[in-house]
């Protein structure tokens, strides 16, 4: 399902229109074709690959938002699907195929996910079966849709915090409840790192996304958090526990 068709389609008009050198550098996509908002030093800007909602998943996971790489991969497919000339639902789901929780970020995600038993609660063999033959299963999103960048460097939903920020607020606490809402099943929802998991504890204080299970303690999986094999080793074990009584109560549906 597409979130929003008309702001898909305009800005794979952009993209069109626009010559690039082919590696898609941030000279080519960090402009004014593809920005949407600013505030102070924060920068918004589109990336095709969140437009697609999977209304059938069982866990979603969510960063804080998108970061370069997961930007400049979603435009490579997105330019190559558009000159194979495919239609806008094959752009939506191809390009969060590609670039969603892209990298070794997501093999990091699979290996903590295998090992707090995620697999055996979903009848799967391995977590990454999610992002492949099992995809009906996952929805992976953002706490903030598009990418931002603080000073032209990825947003790491710190400086500044989420509150302190008009335009961050409004996304995480209007826009990505509004997604997660559109699930239509209870879902085990999994934020990396203590921004997206603040983010996503007070949203559920507030009443919003009341069909998700939080997973609390779940580290950020990028190579970048120098404190990821500590913090997991401390969770782990409540995060097994968390994740079996999810399972058991999908059994109970």
């Amino acid at each position: 399902m597409i979130c929003d068709r008309e702001r898909l389609a305009r800005f794979l008009q952009q993209l069109k229109a626009l010559s690039y050198s082919g590696e898609f550098t941030k000279s080519d996509l960090l402009t004014p074709a593809f920005h949407l908002a600013k505030d102070g030093d924060l920068d918004l800007y589109y990336s095709p690959h969140n437009e697609y909602i999977n209304p059938h998943a069982v866990v979603a996971i969510s960063g804080i938002t998108p970061g370069f790489f997961q930007m400049q991969l979603a435009y490579k497919k997105a330019a190559q699907l558009l000159k194979d000339g495919e239609t806008l639902e094959t752009i939506a789901y191809e390009t969060k195929k590609a670039a969603g929780l892209s990298g070794s970020m997501r093999q990091n995600i699979i290996e903590m996910l295998n090992e707090c038993g995620l697999p055996a609660a979903l009848h799967v063999e391995d977590s990454s079966r999610l992002f492949d033959s099992k995809r009906e299963l996952l929805h992976t999103t953002s706490v903030i849709k598009h990418p931002v960048f603080y000073k032209q460097k990825n947003y790491t939903g710190h400086r500044p915090a989420i509150s302190r920020s008009a335009l961050l607020s409004r996304y995480a606490l209007r826009c990505f409840p509004d997604e997660i809402e559109m699930i239509e099943k209870d879902i085990l929802l999994i934020p990396l790192g203590k921004a997206a998991e603040s983010a996503c504890r007070m949203l559920k204080k507030n009443g919003r996304m009341g069909h998700a299970v939080i997973l609390e303690g779940f580290p950020h999986p990028s190579g970048a958090n120098g404190h990821r094999f500590k913090q997991f080793h401390e969770n782990k074990q409540s995060l097994r526990e968390q994740i079996q009584r999810f399972a058991g109560f999908l059994q109970q549906l």
